[in-house]
């Protein structure tokens, strides 16, 4: 065996001494060539499967999502499977409430508690442009309470009397305002969960997570797809002479393969490896994306802060969220004793001519009002868009002081598990670019 493999060996054209023909070199030397073009393909068409489409596409078939639960779990992770769909969803997007899960334990959550975070954001200025917003806000709402709760009292009152009653209120608004944010800032660690805001609003716009990528990341995505000519080409070259030495027609196609494979998993390390400076002889190695951790900070703190956690959306969790009942009651209970004093010293009296039950009505009438009212200012999108940047502040100087570990992990969350289908992926390009070539060229170039 061992002299019939080494009379095999030396029949082989090591020094490339039978390569006569223009079109035997041409043949061989369009190998790289061709593999550098498929590994720029490779990394295009992989970001296309990273991005796009943002919402699954395709079609259901009856009963595969009771089959897929008993399918091995790399095959669960393809998007749509789990749910029956036999069809894409960008990697990226369809793992977004992942993203959005990782994203504030990594980063958001060190920003501090909710009351901590909740205290960033000056609730005395908030309170100020409740006051401002709501003030004229005041005579409609006592003329609807009173018509409501007592038509009769509220018609037979003298005009100065009810001019008295609104300028009370208004006199009060201030103190009830106040009572308001202090409550909220008490309660907010039980009222607002900033973990089940992100990812319940990157769920319902994954087009945002994509986003996130593409802004924070897409010098690396470019460099990515760049890196795939080059390393096809270098891998390339010792395919070219392999495919000469030995001359077989399955060899092109099976190291297309692993030229595919290879391509696309230097392009992820490349970008994320090492996630610490290390110096091997003399060079300092680090991943293209942590050198840039401060810039990348700042754009993905801007996109948080403009979209993700703002005072508007903060105020439609703490009102519509899955809380929203118990703020309301809490604030409509703490809003009682406000209203009493603005009755003032006529609360007895009051109290005597329309009678105990409906003074109480009337002061959960207005509680209940109230409290609506005193939160909306909270979805002003201009006063919003200027607390904005104290948001962004925070999310950047956290995000900035993130171990690298912690940073990659937070980005690369949404694709690492199902970064075995984009090498797949170039396994099967590199197949086909090997089938290709050889279909062209023949086996050898011959």
């Amino acid at each position: 065996m061992l002299d019939a493999l080494g009379d095999h060996l030396g029949q082989v054209d090591w020094f490339l001494q039978e390569l006569d023909e223009p079109m035997e070199w041409f043949a061989m030397l369009s190998i790289p060539v061709f593999t550098a073009v498929i590994g720029w393909l490779i990394n295009w068409t992989g970001l296309i499967m990273l991005f796009h489409p943002i919402h699954f596409h395709g079609f259901r078939i009856r009963g595969m999502a009771e089959l897929a639960r008993l399918a091995p779990r790399k095959l669960q992770e393809v998007p749509g499977i789990l749910q029956g769909g036999v069809g894409w969803q960008g990697i990226v997007p369809a793992r977004a409430a992942k993203m959005g899960s990782i994203a504030v334990d990594k980063a958001i959550a060190k920003l501090g508690t909710p009351a901590e975070f909740y205290q960033q954001l000056e609730p005395d200025q908030i309170a100020e442009h409740i006051v401002k917003i709501f003030t004229p806000e005041i005579p409609d709402l006592v003329d609807q309470v009173m018509r409501e709760s007592n038509p009769g009292l509220w018609r037979d009152l003298p005009r100065p009397a009810k001019r008295a009653v609104i300028a009370r209120v208004q006199a009060q608004l201030p103190s009830v305002v106040k009572t308001v944010t202090d409550e909220i800032g008490t309660h907010i660690d039980q009222l607002l969960d900033p973990k089940i805001m992100v990812i319940d609003h990157f769920r319902k716009h994954p087009d945002l997570v994509v986003r996130v990528f593409k802004d924070v990341g897409q010098k690396e995505l470019n460099m990515m797809v760049n890196f795939g000519f080059i390393f096809g080409f270098l891998l390339g070259l010792p395919v070219a002479f392999a495919d000469h030495w030995f001359h077989q027609w399955w060899l092109l196609p099976v190291l297309g393969i692993g030229v595919g494979w290879i391509t696309n998993a230097l392009g992820m390390w490349l970008i994320f490896e090492p996630t610490v400076p290390t110096k091997k002889l003399g060079i300092t190695f680090q991943g293209l994306f942590l050198r840039r951790q401060n810039e990348a900070a700042e754009v993905y703190a801007q996109i948080i802060a403009d979209d993700v956690i703002t005072l508007e959306r903060i105020g439609d969790f703490l009102l519509d969220g899955p809380r929203g009942d118990r703020t309301r009651q809490m604030l409509a209970v703490a809003l009682g004793p406000a209203i009493d004093r603005a009755a003032g010293p006529t609360l007895g009296a009051a109290k005597v001519v329309i009678g105990s039950g409906n003074y109480r009505r009337i002061r959960e009438s207005f509680a209940n009002e109230a409290v609506g009212r005193t939160l909306t200012p909270f979805k002003d999108p201009e006063f919003s868009k200027r607390q904005s940047d104290r948001i962004r502040t925070l999310v950047a100087d956290r995000t900035k002081e993130l171990h690298p570990d912690d940073f990659v992990e937070m980005m690369r969350s949404a694709i690492k598990e199902d970064e075995w289908m984009l090498y797949a992926h170039g396994a099967i390009m590199g197949l086909a670019g090997g089938f290709i070539h050889l279909a062209i060229f023949g086996v050898g170039g011959g």
